[in-house]
């Protein structure tokens, strides 16, 4: 029980550390809406989505699912502020699973700078915030707006190309739900991509990261 409420805590200021990069790095390209929204701040409170936030990763940590997927609320951006809106909406989007890669590494390196003093069950408290952030990461690089994955194929496709991938926001995130009709599938390539991260990891964390 323990470890699950830790675990969810991770998981609450992995999301929420993942808005934030949203929107420092949009204020860094010019536009502060984020922080005028009150969005720049560590307390949880804004950033809280009661079902993806809560209900939907609490369900899949403590019935033991694959893999975790949630999110909390997205930062208001507005593009109109940026001096490149696609290139720059790009970068912001890139943000996000960024940080989520770095929190990876952060955990993958307390594993390995403690894992001689550490008992094994925060050993694996250590692991599964690893892995929970290369999930994080690999979940919202999937190439579909609104996903942050998107977001950067937008900025990085011809203009043509880029905005017929954009017109797809409305209906995009029901072509995500659409691949877990068929887990088999999805969870096969998932499962190759996590491997791979967690290989290269598991170097730098000594303790099992596949799933």
């Amino acid at each position: 029980m323990l470890v699950g409420i830790i675990g969810f805590i991770i998981f609450i200021y992995s999301v929420i550390l993942h808005e934030i990069a949203h929107g420092w790095v949009a204020e860094r390209l010019g536009d502060p809406t984020a922080r005028l929204s009150g969005r720049l701040t560590l307390n949880p409170i804004p950033h809280i989505d009661p079902i993806m936030s809560i209900l939907l990763p609490a369900m899949m940590i403590f019935t033991h699912f694959p893999v975790v997927i949630g999110a909390a609320k997205p930062v208001p951006i507005d593009s109109y502020n940026f001096r490149n809106p696609k290139k720059d909406m790009g970068l912001v989007g890139l943000a996000g699973p960024a940080t989520n890669l770095i929190l990876a590494l952060v955990f993958a390196l307390l594993g390995r700078i403690f894992f001689t003093i550490l008992p094994f069950s925060l050993l694996q408290v250590l692991a599964n915030a690893c892995l929970l952030n290369l999930v994080l990461a690999f979940f919202n690089l999937i190439p579909v707006p609104p996903l942050d994955g998107g977001r950067v194929a937008v900025a990085l496709l011809p203009e043509k190309t880029g905005r017929a991938l954009a017109s797809l926001e409305n209906i995009g995130i029901y072509l995500v739900l659409f691949l877990f009709l068929f887990p088999n599938r999805f969870f096969s390539l998932s499962s190759l991509v996590f491997n791979l991260a967690a290989r290269i990891f598991g170097i730098i964390f000594p303790l099992s990261l596949s799933i």
